[in-house]
């Protein structure tokens, strides 16, 4: 692979000059597997993302093994991984039982899961849109009473499949209440796919005239209609500097089959490259990861670029 001279750097104006790359692979990436990944390869992937200058790494989640069990070795797995200083290394926690164990293992950030509508409340949460708050808040207040750092995830913020248009300003009203709870960062997630750059001008927009900072937010795409990039390009735009993504494009959720995989980091270091905004990554060494990733799966990348830089 060779990528001297490549992308182009044309910056462009009104950009950030830095993006933080929220790296979900280990944790959103395997957790739509179907079978098991083995903790060991697990452990090595996440090791894998560290070396190619990845400094955030969502590794597992704590949620009950009956609901993912592909992330069953939660502890296990964060038993194995060097935590090295500078590296961030956020868990999800679903409830009290899933930060309990996360305090256990000596995390020191920690994310929750909500989400933006209704009938996805009752589907993943087992609650309504106004109770998943009442699970939520003792988990933020512990957690931050323990000196953790929280995020808050917003999911179907662009779109439900059951329920189809999502108004921005629900999602707005979403994301301040756990922000007011606590939360310092949230993740606005186009959970299916849906959303295009007109979308997300509104949905942060909607945010931030509800109270909750642009510094605050950051985005969640997928890739389902291949929209992902022009997506994230338009938060660019907005001043959003953090941007979630999973090496090799690998992800989905178990809780809506219409999500696809994520962007891809690689894909996502290209643009930014390209842009001539610094990141910190190695899209080499990202490369590299992912054709060994997919091996370890058993199936190609879904990554654009790293089918383009591997082939």
């Amino acid at each position: 692979m060779t990528t001297e001279g490549l992308p182009q750097r044309v910056p462009a104006v009104g950009l950030p000059e830095r993006v933080t790359i929220y790296e979900v692979g280990p944790r959103d990436g395997l957790q739509n597997e179907s079978g098991i990944v083995p903790v060991e390869v697990k452990a090595e992937f996440v090791e894998r993302l560290a070396d190619a200058g990845l400094s955030t790494l969502e590794t597992t989640s704590f949620v009950h093994p009956k609901w993912v069990p592909q992330l069953a070795d939660a502890a296990d797995l964060l038993e194995r991984v060097e935590r090295r200083a500078g590296v961030d290394y956020p868990v999800l926690v679903p409830n009290e039982r899933g930060l309990d164990r996360a305090l256990q293992a000596g995390v020191e950030h920690v994310a929750i899961f909500a989400s933006a509508t209704e009938t996805f409340a009752g589907k993943n949460l087992n609650r309504t849109l106004d109770e998943q708050f009442g699970m939520f808040e003792p988990v933020v207040t512990r957690a931050r009473a323990e000196g953790l750092r929280v995020r808050g995830y917003v999911s179907m913020a662009f779109g439900d499949p059951w329920e189809g248009a999502v108004d921005p300003a629900q999602v707005a009203g979403v994301g301040r209440r756990l922000v007011e709870m606590g939360c310092g960062q949230l993740s606005l997630g186009d959970t299916i796919g849906t959303g295009t750059a007109g979308h997300v001008d509104a949905v942060i927009d909607a945010c931030v005239a509800g109270g909750v900072g642009v510094e605050t937010l950051a985005v969640h795409f997928h890739d389902t209609y291949g929209q992902a990039l022009a997506n994230t390009l338009a938060a660019l735009r907005k001043g959003v500097t953090t941007v979630d993504s999973s090496a090799g494009g690998l992800g989905g959720c178990p809780y809506a089959k219409s999500a696809t995989g994520n962007l891809a980091t690689e894909d996502l270091v290209w643009m930014l490259d390209g842009l001539g905004i610094a990141h910190g990554a190695d899209l080499r060494r990202l490369v590299d990861t992912s054709v060994w990733m997919a091996a370890a799966l058993g199936r190609p990348s879904p990554s654009r670029v790293v089918r383009a830089l591997s082939g």
